[in-house]
């Protein structure tokens, strides 16, 4: 960890303690792999994305190697598509043709450009090929149809010339650009959940639930990720949006033009806090432990990148992302449905807060706050916000959240005294680090 990190976590003590918890106590699953081929699967995936890596690894068993497949194999897939060295008329028969080399077992691919850093996930895919092979029919079956659709999805892309020069224009097309790179990863994910019986079967059937969790991400890295695109040639933010405040999407780095940006920062929060109630809805159904874990920590990652975006001016200087100490504390608090509740609400009325009445999604953006603040008191109400003698609302939402919030409880007791350990070997470590700069201090004035 570099020091500016460790200064960051002492600047923030109670993220530190998270830290703390989370390195040192907190139970976890401990991937191991049963052949060379899931080995190198397991480097590859560690190489590729840490942090997706990480929630993979929490994973049963039973999910733990179909996801990692997954992820890996529509990694290499974008790892094409992304690859700007290759031209068109190479790209754009391998992304429609892709998910036939799932049928194959010793396909490879070596023409990536020497600069793509995830080229190596293409050079040993007759690996990851071994590994898919292995699995259950039914989750090779789901992995390549999320491949097809996907490979033809980006095929679509990488032929727009309009796209690729002027970006996405309507709202429409926003959306069915985030199905293509994100709600087609959703369904995939839904559909190996359901298949290892580990979700409700409906979900499989209501995949607008599974498409809000992917457009919520992918909307945030969207809005977040503003100038490394731009910096990059891309734009993804719709004109549909962000021309009613500039003429040129790049106006916004120029400081004359601050406020508008940020009010165009602020629609694209709103129309992203659109996906929440589904997602949410979406969380309350996932029954297994490690599954939900693995579904609600990135939600809870976006609605608490939503409110460090928002009203920040930073978003158009660099990535803006959440402390690293933030971001342990968010992994020890999503590990229940209550506690992701709870973040939620916590970072809609940050959101809330900060919007200046200047403005002009104000009201907007109150009226969305405040709905989704009374769909948090639906799934969970308040028995002092109830009047005498009236019961909840049995919706099938709160019937849902009632049902998921039983199945915790048992995990809420191990997490109660695994927080318990934490915080006194915690309080321990403080004691002993304020003993030893004790007694440096007093060293070195004997000394001198």
């Amino acid at each position: 960890m570099s020091l500016s990190k460790i200064l960051e976590l002492l600047e923030h003590p109670l993220e530190l303690k998270a830290a703390f918890q989370l390195k040192y106590f907190r139970r976890s699953n401990v991937a191991t792999p049963s052949s060379s081929s899931e080995k190198v699967c397991y480097e590859l995936l560690k190489l590729t994305s840490r942090s997706f890596a990480a929630v993979i690894m929490e994973l049963v068993d039973e999910l733990q190697k179909p996801i990692m497949v997954f992820y890996l194999v529509l990694r290499a897939l974008d790892t094409i598509e992304d690859d700007m060295t290759i031209s068109n008329d190479v790209k754009v028969p391998l992304l429609k043709d892709f998910h036939n080399n799932l049928k194959k077992t010793d396909w490879t691919f070596n023409g990536n450009g020497p600069n793509e850093k995830d080229r190596v996930v293409l050079t040993k895919f007759d690996q990851i090929l071994s590994v898919y092979h292995s699995l259950k029919p039914e989750y090779q079956d789901i992995i390549k149809k999320i491949t097809r659709e996907m490979g033809a999805g980006m095929a679509k892309y990488a032929e727009d010339q309009d796209f690729n020069l002027n970006g996405v224009k309507t709202i429409k097309e926003y959306d069915l650009y985030c199905h293509y790179v994100a709600g087609l990863v959703g369904e995939g994910l839904t559909k190996l959940i359901v298949a290892a019986k580990f979700g409700n079967p409906s979900l499989k059937d209501r995949l607008v639930l599974s498409e809000s969790m992917g457009l919520f991400l992918q909307k945030t890295n969207i809005i977040r990720d503003y100038k490394e695109d731009l910096d990059d040639g891309r734009t993804f933010w719709p004109q549909e949006i962000w021309g009613k405040y500039a003429k040129n999407l790049s106006d916004f780095e120029k400081l004359e033009n601050l406020d508008s940006g940020l009010f165009c920062v602020s629609e694209l929060v709103l129309n992203a806090l659109g996906e929440v109630k589904n997602s949410l809805i979406y969380l309350s159904m996932v029954y297994d432990h490690s599954a939900f874990n693995f579904c609600a920590i990135p939600q809870v990652m976006a609605i608490a990148t939503l409110a460090e975006v928002f009203e920040n001016p930073l978003v158009f200087k660099k990535n803006v992302k959440i402390r690293k100490g933030t971001t342990c504390q968010l992994i020890l608090d999503a590990r229940t449905y209550k506690g992701v509740l709870d973040i939620f609400s916590h970072y809609l009325r940050v959101i809330h807060h900060k919007c200046p009445v200047s403005d002009p999604n104000y009201l907007e953006i109150s009226l969305k706050c405040g709905e989704l603040e009374q769909f948090l008191e639906e799934l969970n109400p308040d028995p002092e916000h109830l009047p005498q003698g009236v019961k909840p609302s049995q919706t099938e939402d709160y019937l849902n959240a009632q049902k998921k919030m039983e199945g915790d409880q048992s995990l809420e007791e191990v997490i109660e005294k695994e927080t318990a350990a934490a915080n006194s070997a915690f309080v321990l470590f403080g004691i002993s680090l304020a003993a030893i700069a004790f007694l440096t201090y007093v060293s070195l004035f004997h000394t001198h």
